[in-house]
């Protein structure tokens, strides 16, 4: 019984769940490799930054602020078959402040 006493107390109840955050961006594809970044979403998109990982290269030149229904565009280029390893990363904060970060794979 003397072990007992020495458990920590429980830990704080957890908060109430949020619903998911709905990614707020689609890719228009039919004019790859020129791509077409959408939001989707009724807000305004800020610090909008476009990123690649991979052996293709890419040419973007967003604006930071993306309105609804405003596209970000981007070229692809490099060897090989992009759809093998390349990655597009979309980062953007939503009114409320929070960084999100947005995976699209070709």
């Amino acid at each position: 019984m003397k072990q007992l006493r020495n458990l920590r107390p429980p830990l704080a109840p957890l908060r109430d769940r949020r619903f998911a955050y709905p990614v707020p961006w689609t890719v228009d594809r039919s004019g790859a490799p020129h791509f077409r970044l959408v939001n989707t979403s009724a807000d305004v998109l800020r610090g909008v930054t476009v990123s690649i990982a991979g052996s293709s290269s890419v040419r973007v030149s967003p604006p930071s602020l993306i309105r609804p229904g405003e596209a970000v565009r981007a070229s692809l280029s490099g060897p090989g078959d992009p759809a093998l390893d390349t990655v597009l990363v979309i980062r953007w904060f939503p009114p409320d402040g929070r960084e999100y970060l947005w995976q699209v794979s070709f």
